[in-house]
């Protein structure tokens, strides 16, 4: 339980004590003044008021016992109106949960009472008209307050609706356009660098098939527009599917696959985390791979992924030629994924390791998991 849970639990639980002690106070202290009270009357008024603390839990119940000893207050002492504010209250509060029937049961029960104590005296019949008014309005406004209660849901529920109906709109904006920035980036990029890198290899044919000696800048420019249209075709993968294509084990093996040596270690408690939590954890650890793969050479790298009661760590570090007194430049992959760290209320941490090699580590909160 949530600790806002558990102050809405406790302040619900003050104020029904409030109310039963407000509501016994009034009926005692007015009971206070009338010489014939005896003990036996101030028992029936404190435990009719006791019983309004627990009207949340047992409504009935309590209209039950508040009728009770009111009525028989009422048959023994023969008090006044002010007598009938537990029976009153305690008819709000069923007609507040749906139990307006038995309320007015209640009411009349309680009118019965008081009309007998003395059915020939003008005055207790006014009295009694002026109490079925009080539980007249305690029964309306009992249901006013439920349909207020249903209304007020109702309206939340709408607002949460609206909000995940901008949240969906706004993810299918974002979707749309990383589409048409792919196709732009196809249309636009795709076939320039075709044409470098076919024209390069061209003229890298030519010269070895004339015995000529290839120019080291022409291996470069097509080394380059090789690469190119790695990082090109890998760019577009991303934008045309933000989702995660499997799992940072599984990556580990495609790593494996390709020649590097990964080591992976998972502490904790692995459980199924929010689906933007979970892409972030993938895309770190591709993004980290990636980056050991293309900068560390051989090395060796160890991944390790640590499930907390509160948040997630992701570690990936290698042994490669990082020196730590000249950090390297952070390029687009690493600024990506600082930015998807930070949107998530997490921290990260890259950078060449005093041993050597390079190391990223990002802890990511979890947030709710349903």
């Amino acid at each position: 339980m949530s600790g806002h849970v558990v102050d809405q639990v406790v302040r619900g639980r003050f104020a029904d004590a409030a109310l039963a002690v407000v509501v016994g106070a009034l009926v005692v202290t007015t009971a206070a003044f009338d010489g014939d009270t005896t003990a036996v009357d101030h028992a029936l008024i404190v435990l009719g008021a006791a019983a309004l603390a627990f009207y949340r839990a047992a409504p009935l119940a309590v209209l039950a016992v508040a009728t009770a000893t009111g009525a028989a207050y009422v048959l023994h002492a023969h008090p006044g109106p002010v007598a009938a504010l537990p029976v009153l209250a305690a008819m709000h509060t069923a007609s507040r949960v749906g139990h307006r029937g038995w309320a007015a049961g209640a009411g009349g029960v309680y009118l019965a009472a008081f009309v007998a104590t003395d059915p020939t005296n003008g005055e207790v019949a006014e009295r009694a008209a002026l109490l079925a008014g009080w539980f007249l309005c305690a029964v309306v406004t009992g249901l006013a307050d439920r349909n207020w209660q249903a209304y007020l849901r109702q309206t939340e529920q709408r607002a949460l609706e609206a909000e995940r109906t901008r949240e969906e709109a706004a993810l299918r904006r974002a979707g749309e356009e990383r589409l048409r920035i792919a196709r732009e980036l196809h249309d636009s990029l795709t076939h320039s660098i075709s044409i470098v890198k076919l024209q390069a290899g061209v003229a890298v044919h030519l010269a070895r098939k004339r015995g000529e000696e290839v120019p080291p800048a022409l291996l470069a420019i097509q080394e380059a527009g090789g690469e190119a249209m790695r990082e090109l075709r890998a760019t577009l993968e991303i934008l045309r599917t933000d989702e995660p294509t499997g799992t940072p084990a599984l990556l580990v093996e495609r790593a494996r696959a390709a020649g590097l040596t990964v080591d992976l270690m998972v502490t904790g408690e692995e459980q199924p985390l929010p689906a933007t939590l979970d892409r972030a954890v993938y895309r770190i650890v591709q993004e980290a791979l990636t980056n050991a793969a293309r900068h560390a050479g051989g090395a060796k790298v160890r991944v390790e992924l640590a499930y907390g009661d509160d948040d997630v760590t992701i570690r990936v570090d290698d042994d490669g030629t990082a020196d730590p007194d000249r950090p390297p430049e952070p390029g687009i992959g690493l600024t990506g994924m600082r930015e998807r760290v930070t949107a998530l209320g997490g921290s990260l941490h890259t950078g060449p390791r005093p041993e050597g090699g390079f190391s990223v580590r990002a802890e990511l909160p979890r947030g709710e998991t349903g």
